[in-house]
């Protein structure tokens, strides 16, 4: 475990932050399905590096770990495989989240996916064919990674796909993210209310890809720079036309006086003093990853907050929403309440002090919480956690003058 502290609430620094887990997944996939192009900033994330092995892995087992992205992404893959045969397994909270869906969509489109143990769970056993199907029906409101996992199936086959969707689609920017990236490379999407058509891909030559660095990954800075006295960070590298649904994290955080400029492919953050809202209340349905960083950033200025549209947090690394409201209590705040799709933080009490933080797993709890240490040391159980999506996340903290100690 760590011990984190920091003397003074000044921050200044630059930061280069790796290119987003998100797109780099999707470009991987991507260039399976299709021919080969090279891929610059690719994410330096575990996730990504196991995309990677998995896409190379020539024995029958692949065993991804936590990776949620490659299980959803890879089943599809190997399923269009012509005489391939793979088991997909991971950790055991990955044996806990549900890929039925994705898996009776992608059955029903002619592929060969079966159960080893529980129905409706990894580990699953992929028997590769021709897929012949180009319509689908599926709900659109549990995860958006089985859309995109399809939408990218179908630059593959012939005529192409067509998804219906029976529910309105929940994290909605991460399709469009798919389909601008399957655009880039020269493929065709149309997305309307109810279904998304991907057009079969035609092959030609497609250009080199550069990936965006991550703008979740850049919210622990915003964090950091709301709860400072006076901050000047740089982080490289990100653009103003994101495709990136977290890049509203910009307008979010002008409520806590951090002020985004862009310039050159980077961000400057710097902090103003202002009046800061009573309260705050976000619908984050298209940027739920955002969650733990905002009720964070809450509970550190003392802000009482009502964040909506977290019913997806339940499936993730851990019940995100459960362990929130566990650690969060540990700072004996006024009230901390959830439902299955919000929380709910009342809070006007002074931070408390020398508070361990229990990760789960999860890279984002142990991110998300690491910022408070501006006001008082934390203990975060765990830390390695963070290697899942930013490896170099202690290592940059310490360059902005924080203490890091093994406890």
């Amino acid at each position: 475990m760590y011990q984190i502290s920091k003397e003074g609430k000044n921050l200044h620094g630059n930061i280069n932050i790796s290119g987003s887990k998100s797109e780099s997944n999707r470009l991987l996939i991507l260039r399976a399905y299709t021919s080969f192009f090279n891929i610059n900033n690719l994410s330096d994330s575990d996730d990504t590096k196991t995309m990677i092995s998995s896409l190379k892995y020539d024995k029958e087992e692949i065993n991804i770990g936590h990776a949620g992205t490659a299980m959803r992404f890879l089943t599809s893959y190997y399923s269009s495989i012509l005489n391939s045969s793979k088991i997909l397994t991971g950790s055991s909270r990955m044996k806990e989240r549900p890929i039925l869906i994705l898996v009776e969509a992608l059955n029903n489109l002619g592929a060969d996916i079966e159960y080893i143990d529980k129905k409706g769970y990894p580990p699953i056993k992929i028997n590769g064919k021709l897929i012949c199907g180009n319509e689908i029906t599926l709900p659109a409101d549990v995860s958006s990674q089985y859309i995109s996992s399809l939408m990218m199936l179908g630059v593959s086959i012939n005529l192409g796909l067509k998804i219906k969707l029976s529910t309105k689609i929940t994290s909605l920017p991460y399709i469009h993210m798919t389909k601008k990236i399957i655009e880039r490379i020269g493929g065709i999407v149309d997305i309307k209310p109810d279904e998304i058509i991907i057009k079969q891909f035609v092959s030609n030559k497609i250009p080199d890809q550069i990936v965006e660095s991550d703008w979740s990954s850049a919210s622990y800075f915003y964090s950091l720079v709301a709860l400072s006295d006076s901050s000047n960070i740089t982080l490289s590298s990100f653009f103003n036309n994101s495709i990136q649904g977290d890049s509203r994290i910009v307008e979010i955080y002008k409520q806590f006086g951090v002020e985004t400029k862009f310039l050159n492919d980077k961000i400057y953050l710097k902090k103003n003093n202002i009046d800061l809202p009573d309260s705050i209340s976000i619908n984050l349905r298209d940027n739920p990853d955002l969650a733990q960083t905002i009720v964070v950033t809450c509970l550190g200025l003392g802000v009482n907050c009502k964040l909506e549209g977290l019913h997806t947090l339940k499936l993730k690394e851990t019940d995100r929403l459960l362990a929130l409201k566990r650690e969060i209590e540990k700072f004996e705040v006024d009230s901390i309440t959830i439902s299955n799709q919000s929380i709910t933080l009342k809070n006007n009490s002074k931070l408390k002090s020398g508070v361990s933080i229990n990760t789960y797993d999860d890279h984002r709890m142990a991110m998300s919480f690491a910022p408070l240490s501006m006001i008082n040391p934390i203990i975060i159980i765990n830390p390695e956690v963070v290697s899942k999506s930013y490896l170099n996340f202690w290592n940059d903290l310490e360059s902005l003058g924080f203490k890091i100690s093994q406890k």
